[in-house]
């Protein structure tokens, strides 16, 4: 069973990892923007899971919030054992670039 689940953890990152903010040429996992992952069980025979995101944005006022919502939602529910995404958009804590991933940091200039 926890292997079942650190499986779908990493499918799950593997996907966040091809979400792109527009403005910024590194995704959003590497961004430091995801905060949390939760997958529950559904209660369905297929043992399907849903799954909350709780992520934050560079800026409040980001005005490709509603893009990267949507696109880690369509991508998360393309792995076949997720049944439904909920993405929980945050601003506690706010996001600062020391939340990057050192490649992440490499690509942007600050290492």
């Amino acid at each position: 069973m926890a292997s079942d689940f650190m499986a779908l953890e990493e499918e799950i990152v593997r996907m966040l990892k091809t979400v792109y903010d527009p403005e910024i040429p590194v995704n959003v996992y590497d961004l430091g923007l995801i905060y949390g992952v939760e997958p529950a069980d559904t209660g369905a025979a297929d043992g399907r899971k849903n799954v909350t995101i709780t992520m934050t944005l560079t800026a409040p006022a980001c005005p490709m919030a509603d893009f990267l919502v949507e696109d880690v939602k369509m991508k998360v529910e393309s792995i076949p054992e997720v049944s439904n995404v909920d993405v929980n958009i945050v601003f506690e804590p706010a996001w600062h670039y020391g939340l990057m991933s050192e490649e992440a940091k490499l690509e942007l200039g600050f290492l």
